[in-house]
């Protein structure tokens, strides 16, 4: 697989360029360009973009590491967030999570055979007041339970 961006993305990298003093300032958002395109941020996508920003590779690396939003494996089409942080946990967030392993047959950071779904949990997601709360790809649903959660599960098999 060839690992740059189309002239267009190259467009978009040089416009969040000039928003910074250096190049490595765009480094995040760069990042989640190279995520939405390539599915996970490879340890390719790391140099390419290490090469592209004119930035040590180490710096990519890091970033990589610290930010749980940048994945280092292949997800799945749909990946699934579930808060188990005070209030969701409260609110039987560590139940919806254990629903949710139990219904897809995966734990925490794991994908589906058919790569269709994978699951983490995950500490606070920023959505107390509507606790519990899941995540689906960036949408967020909050006042969850175990029907709503199958609902949108089979939804997204379909």
């Amino acid at each position: 697989m060839q690992i740059e961006f189309n002239p267009d993305e190259i467009i978009e990298v040089q416009k969040y360029v000039s928003k910074y003093p250096e190049k490595r300032s765009a480094l995040m958002p760069v990042m989640w360009m190279a995520q939405k395109k390539w599915g996970w941020i490879s340890p390719e996508v790391m140099k390419y973009i290490s090469e592209l920003l004119e930035i040590p590779l180490s710096n990519v690396e890091g970033v990589a590491s610290f930010y749980t939003m940048y994945f280092k494996k292949p997800m799945g089409k749909y990946h699934i967030q579930v808060c188990t942080n005070v209030s969701c946990m409260l609110r039987k967030g560590d139940q919806i999570y254990k629903h949710v392993s139990e219904q897809l047959g995966i734990g925490n950071l794991e994908t589906t055979e058919d790569g269709v779904f994978s699951l983490e949990e995950v500490e606070c997601m920023g959505a107390c007041g509507g606790a519990p709360m899941i995540a689906i790809n960036e949408d967020y649903y909050e006042n969850i339970d175990m029907t709503k959660v199958d609902e949108l599960i089979n939804n997204f098999k379909k």
